[in-house]
């Protein structure tokens, strides 16, 4: 989208210089990335920045709102009401389509938003391969912070807290099998946490613990990565710990945020990059331009359970409205320009919440790349110039 610095990276670009790209980076950990990672990156303009920071500025003042925690106590299932929350979610980000408006004017709107940590180390990873294979402008930085340095102290102090490495884990479901592998190893690197199957921590009174190579490891922080939905999902994987009980650990992203900053608050949300979305349960009439909505569970894995073409049958086979949101279609417009084809792009923005700051501060990105009517790799099967990708901003964001 600055026109310059896309006609400076496309003129670098070859399928060869993709592809030893690729080969790099999968060399670097001796791991198949096992989704697509886009060719090109995303070059965001400071004016359209401007308008997604802005939105996440006045988003962020409502989950400041001293009611936010009483008011989104029904999004947390009981039986996953973890004690042990804290204060506020250390993680934010907030996914915007990039759209067309009515004026034809190029426009951000939100998407989604989450209280849940995201690819902190495979975001940096990849930007930096980007800048090393092809011709990005040095002006051009995918880190809002003000050096790399910064970031990395600065996700270090999110994961960590003030325990030491060796007593945090990373927790996932099957790790190992986890299509963001690429992101735990990175995570390792890094600093210094290891991805623990959730199923392996086990409990002795009110100290959690893992074991590794016949030793007992103590644990005193948790980097959550557990979606529990998907853990809903997986009989064959059993916690090792009594979720509702208390124990002596820190949570990295306590999972209870991962509810009340969710599709949860969408209804609740205005302004000019936000589609009107609605409660299903709370619709006074349904409207009779169905086909310019989206029904969304409020709570889905990867995506499940969206409908994308809505109908009045599908509104009324819900039995269970309340866990729905019905809101406003957007239409992606497609600003890069590939190769052979305009590519849309979704952006997402990562911030962290430490507890010496009053608010989140905006760390890093993502992007994600689609020619297909939808974001995600079943509508870009046999595609190219789609997959995961990161956005280089212009501009200063050190903030």
């Amino acid at each position: 989208m600055i026109g310059s610095a896309r006609e400076q990276f496309n003129k670098s670009f070859s399928e060869e210089k993709y592809q030893n790209m690729l080969r790099t980076m999968n060399a670097e950990f001796n791991y198949t990335i096992p989704f697509r990672v886009a060719e090109s990156p995303v070059f965001i303009p400071e004016w359209l920045s401007n308008k997604m920071f802005m939105a996440c500025d006045e988003m962020i003042d409502f989950i400041r709102q001293t009611s936010f925690k009483k008011d989104t106590e029904a999004a947390i299932p009981p039986h996953l009401n973890l004690p042990g929350e804290g204060t506020h979610s250390i993680f934010l980000a907030f996914d915007f389509g990039i759209c067309k408006n009515e004026k034809g004017e190029i426009v951000p709107q939100l998407i989604e938003l989450q209280g849940f940590p995201s690819l902190f180390g495979w975001q940096h990873f990849a930007a930096k391969h980007y800048r090393k294979f092809f011709q990005v402008d040095e002006k051009l930085n995918h880190l809002f912070t003000a050096s790399e340095e910064e970031y990395l102290n600065t996700v270090s102090k999110s994961i960590l807290g003030n325990q030491r490495k060796e007593n945090t884990i990373l927790l996932e479901i099957d790790p190992e099998k986890q299509n963001t592998r690429i992101d735990f190893l990175i995570t390792e690197k890094l600093w210094g946490v290891k991805a623990v199957c959730i199923s392996k921590v086990k409990a002795s009174g009110r100290e959690l613990f893992y074991e590794e190579n016949g030793k007992r490891i103590s644990i005193h922080r948790i980097y959550n990565r557990v979606i529990f939905d998907e853990l809903q999902n997986r009989p064959d994987i059993m916690p090792g710990f009594d979720l509702q009980k208390e124990y002596d650990v820190e949570w990295a992203g306590h999972p209870n945020w991962f509810f009340r900053i969710s599709k949860y608050i969408m209804p609740r949300l205005k302004g000019d990059c936000i589609p009107p979305t609605y409660f299903l349960n709370e619709l006074k009439t349904i409207p009779s331009d169905l086909e310019n909505y989206v029904l969304k569970p409020l709570f889905s894995f990867s995506g499940s359970g969206v409908i994308f073409n809505v109908t009045r049958q599908d509104i009324d086979s819900i039995s269970n409205p309340s866990q729905y949101i019905l809101q406003r279609k957007v239409n992606y417009e497609p600003v890069i320009h590939s190769p052979d084809d305009k590519v849309k792009a979704e952006l997402r923005l990562l911030f962290l919440w430490n507890v010496k700051n009053s608010k989140p501060q905006p760390v890093i990105n993502m992007a994600r790349l689609s020619k297909g009517e939808m974001i995600g790799v079943k509508h870009n099967k046999n595609k190219t110039w789609v997959g995961g990708s990161v956005g280089f901003y212009e501009g200063v964001f050190s903030r």
